[in-house]
Order: structure tokens, then sequence, then C-alpha cells
């Protein structure tokens, strides 16, 4: 008998269930009647949302898209589920979280199907951040702009839009505080992400003679670059997956852009978290019309305007730190059409329906010429 045969012959032995210890067959057969039951429950657990959904709306019938997917997100964050102890030994800690996340995403697909905007294209970090929110079973609509993403939610276009507002290493995103500042709209969440950036081509590193990508991206990897490709030039592109898309054109041509964006599209990795700061992470709001309960863990976001008279800020200030709120995020911004007055943007700990907040809110109106709450909602941790 040749070598190939006596390997197939071992294998098959192997696989004989004749030839399994009772305690290893009798495992295999709980793991798999297990995850049996493990289908049958999630079908029956989106039937059970869709069936609530019918009888939700014959009791309400004047209930909109944003009222059931609130509902609902409150029934299914009733009961959270534990994460699993340490593991003992090399074996990583597996985490429930994603598996969470795409249960909630079918059991809302179920009731009510939702349409996310997000400023795309496809694989760039504001579709994984719409992806981290809302999981697979949406209609994910990529657009051009930011300033697009509020606008096909406020046409009703779509039920939710995911738009960037703030980098750890570059700050502010001005072109969303832009939009906010004319035409204020309702921050519902947050998604913190984690940004690695990764070094992609189609040839190999030595061929590349332009790197290609977002401003951003490239501005978080100067260092790296400088030092790696000190006589390579940079470009700046529509967005990281459009970097890619050149790359993969291009042998010449290097694009720093997400893993999977340079997966998807069969690029050579050429390096890996290339980015300047290893805590690198980009905050994005969640922009729709729902009202979040309190949740205890809340943070609410404001955006006024103060009349331009010396120590105005610092009344301003005065009051948060009166009624004992914590700060989170505090940005100015040019005021549209009045280069030389600002807006403030403050995030604090907190929801509006907390009686520290609504005194603050109270004893902010007279020192300010306007002052609009954007939403509250629960707080995140960067993934």
């Amino acid at each position: 008998m040749t070598r190939d045969k006596e390997s197939k012959a071992d294998g098959d032995a192997c696989n004989d269930s004749v030839t399994r210890p009772d305690a290893l067959r009798v495992s295999e057969s709980e793991i798999a009647a297990s995850h049996q039951q493990l289908r049958t429950l999630l079908v029956e657990q989106v039937k059970r949302c869709h069936q609530w959904a019918d009888a939700y709306r014959a009791w309400a019938p004047e209930a909109t898209s944003a009222d059931l997917v609130e509902q609902l997100t409150l029934l299914l964050a009733g009961t959270p589920t534990p994460e699993p102890p340490p593991a003992k030994g090399p074996a990583q800690t597996p985490s429930f979280a994603p598996c969470e996340r795409e249960i909630r995403s079918a059991c809302m697909a179920a009731i009510q199907p939702l349409r996310v905007v997000y400023l795309g294209p496809e694989y760039s970090y504001s579709h994984l951040a719409a992806l981290e929110r809302f999981g697979q079973n949406v209609t994910l609509l990529p657009v051009a702009t930011i300033s697009t993403v509020f606008e096909e939610v406020a046409r009703g276009q779509a039920e939710f839009g995911i738009v960037p507002l703030e980098n750890s290493t570059d700050g502010r995103i001005a072109d969303t505080l832009d939009v906010l500042a004319r035409e204020p709209a309702t921050i519902c969440g947050e998604v913190q992400i984690r940004i690695h950036h990764c070094l992609w081509g189609s040839g190999k590193i030595s061929d590349v003679r332009q790197v290609h990508s977002k401003p951003q991206a490239l501005s978080q990897c100067r260092y790296w670059l400088a030092h790696h490709l000190p006589d390579v030039e940079c470009l700046p592109s529509g967005s990281t997956s459009v970097a890619a898309q050149l790359a993969l054109q291009d042998v010449r041509v290097a694009a720093v852009a997400s893993r999977p964006a340079g997966h998807a599209l069969g690029l050579n990795l050429l390096a890996e978290n290339i980015e300047d700061r290893p805590d690198n992470v980009t905050r994005f709001a969640v922009v729709g019309p729902l009202t979040n309960r309190r949740s205890g863990n809340d943070k609410t976001s404001l955006m006024f305007e103060l009349p331009h008279r010396p120590g105005a800020l610092a009344d301003a200030m005065v009051v948060f730190k009166k009624n004992r709120l914590n700060l989170t995020w505090i940005e100015s911004f040019p005021k549209p059409a009045s280069p030389q007055e600002y807006v403030f943007f403050v995030e604090f700990l907190g929801h509006t329906s907390d009686p520290r907040t609504r005194r603050a809110l109270r004893d902010l109106e007279p020192k300010t010429v306007r002052v609009t709450v954007l939403g509250s909602y629960p707080a995140s941790s960067p993934v």
C-alpha cells in the first residue's frame, strides 16, 4: 500500500465512529443537539419579535419606525448576555458581543426593515462602524459626502445615519460639525472604532512610488510613512476604499486602508498597524429620530451660541461645574456666515431626564443666545 493510501486509511479509521471513544461521541452529540436548539430558539425569537411588532402597532397605530426600534431595543437590552469567565492558558476568551449584535439585527429586521446611510464607499471606516452598530441584517446605503448622510435621514430616505465625529489623533471632523452648526440633527448613539491602518498594494513594497488615502488616514500614519517610505509621494483620495481601488490598478501605488478593504480586493498586505498612535480611535455619531431612555450610563450632547462679550464662555462653563456634570468633549466651531463668532459643542456624562441635567439646561438658557440639545444616548467603549 502506498503512503498516500496508508494516510487515507488512517484518516478513515480515525473518522470511523466505531473507533471513537464513548466520551468523545457523547460530547459531539451534545454539541450538535445544543447547536440545533440554538438555531430553533433564534428562529422562534425572530417570530416572537414579529408578533410583538404586530401587537404593538395594533395597540399604538400612530407608532413610527423609530418608536418600534426604541421599544424593541429596550426589550432586547433587558437581559444582557453575560460574558464568559477569562480563559485559562493561551486560549483567547470568546466574546458574545458579535453574536448579540447579529441577533438584535435579525430581530430588528423582522419588525422593521432598516435603512442606514453612511459615508462610503464599502469597507470605509464609516461602513465598518455601521456594521458594528447595526449588524448585517439592514440595508446599508453608501453616499459620497457627510452632508448627504444628514440629508437622507432628514428626507426619510433612511432611518439612521453614521457620521464621523472626532478622531483621537487628528481631532474634530469639520464637515460633521459644519452640518450640525447649520441644521442641528438628533444624535441617538455613538460608535467608537479602533482604527488600525494597513498598507496595501498589488506588488511589493519596493515597487511603491505613491501612497494614496484619505487625508486623515495619511495624517494618522505620517511618521510611519516618513520613516519607512521617505521618498514616496503621499496623495489624497476621496476615501480609504477608493485608494485601495487605485492600488489594485497600479503596482506602483499603495493604499492606506482598513484590513477588510484590502482583503475584499485581494491586495497584498505590505504592512499592518502603521498608525502612529496605537490608541487611534474614531468616534462616530448615530443620527436619527430616536429618543433614548435613561440607561444609567449615558452621555448628552449640546450645541450653544454665546453673546459676543468678555467672560461669556467662562460663565457658561460655571453652569456645568455648579451642577457637577463631567464634560467629556468640548469643541468650538466658527458660526456659519459669521466667521468671527463661534458655536460650542459640549458633551457630558448624564441624561436629559436626570435632575442635574435639567437644572443645568435651565441655568444655561439665560447665558446663551441659543442652546440646542442634540441628544442623549448610551455611552460606548472602543471596539
